[in-house]
């Protein structure tokens, strides 16, 4: 029943001449799943004041305290099998990220952000262990998890708003790059794209990240890496972490090889294989210290449940300034 817009449509059909109704111009939906003004849309008013209602009870009562603790019985240390298996075994095959996220926080309880727009990439509020965090996370299931301007732009305003109220971020990591295309680029995704490695640059919350499988190039640096001040950083064993994907790297550096061989499939096949032992390997990256360590998926809620308590009294001291100079 709500609208929200800046001209209404008789003032637009004046001077653009388009026939819109008030809800395709500001309703709900539309600024729920195409803009991203509105970070939930709800049934009624019943509804909007109990999901308000949840989300504030994240949120500590001012920036310059902690969030609310809230007593779990549900162990820090949980171990899960089911997660061994999540992901595919065809590295291009999708999986459900938000399956993940339930897994591992407390109570099976995740409110999630913005849900219906820049749905590649997942931000929303949950508890590890009975302390409020934020989560960031790329979604396979949605242009391969691929970072766009849209995605670059939901995740980087959420990452500052955690930062702004003392709450810590995991970040789950599934990127192949930042999505390709003319439109992205002349939209500004280069600009775009640095909101979000400015918001994680800049943060000074606690930052544990979990590297699932594909973390490929410049999108991999931006998701809370090790280069960016990443407090702690875990890859499961079926992590690919590169410059770029294997097949593609395979194309550039072995291009005289393939242009000459016999059997060009199984030499490719070869090929892939030994660059993802040699360079995209996480233990690869481990002995680099690019990751802090090779975890299990199954344990991963216990790992991370470790790392909060570990860095929970984190503390960051800035140079004195008005502001950062964010890529507005």
């Amino acid at each position: 029943t709500s609208y929200m817009f800046v001209t209404g449509p008789e003032v637009v059909k004046t001077v653009t001449h388009e026939e819109v109704t008030a809800e395709e111009l500001g309703g709900a939906m539309s600024h729920s799943v195409k803009s991203g003004v509105c970070d939930r849309a709800f049934e009624n008013d019943i509804h909007a004041l109990l999901m308000l209602r949840r989300f504030i009870n994240y949120l500590p009562a001012n920036n310059r305290e902690k969030p609310p603790f809230r007593p779990t019985p549900d162990p820090a240390g949980r171990i899960d099998y089911s997660l061994d298996t999540l992901i595919p075994d065809n590295p291009n095959k999708p999986y459900d990220m938000k399956e993940l996220i339930l897994k591992v926080v407390d109570d099976v309880d995740f409110f999630e952000i913005q849900p219906d727009n820049a749905k590649n990439i997942i931000v929303g509020l949950a508890r590890m262990d009975g302390w409020p965090v934020g989560i960031v996370a790329n979604q396979p299931m949605v242009l391969a998890g691929c970072l766009d301007i849209k995605s670059s732009i939901k995740a980087a305003r959420f990452v500052r708003f955690c930062d702004a109220f003392n709450i810590p971020i995991i970040t789950f990591v599934d990127v192949p790059g930042f999505m390709p295309g003319t439109a992205q680029e002349y939209g500004g995704i280069i600009k775009h794209g640095a909101k979000l490695l400015y918001a994680y640059a800049e943060c000074t919350v606690p930052k544990v990240t979990v590297i699932t499988r594909k973390a490929y190039g410049g999108a991999y640096d931006v998701m809370s890496s090790k280069h960016l001040r990443g407090d702690v950083n875990f890859a499961w064993p079926t992590a690919e972490i590169a410059v770029m994907g294997a097949e593609g790297a395979v194309n550039v550096l072995y291009r005289k090889e393939l242009s000459e061989a016999e059997d060009k499939a199984a030499l490719k096949n070869l090929f892939i294989a030994e660059y993802r032992e040699r360079f995209a390997s996480p233990y690869m990256a481990a002995s680099h210290a690019m990751i802090t360590d090779v975890i299990l998926p199954s344990q991963t809620r216990g790992v991370i449940s470790l790392a909060l308590q570990n860095t929970l009294n984190k503390s960051e001291t800035r140079p004195p300034k008005k502001h950062g100079l964010i890529p507005l």
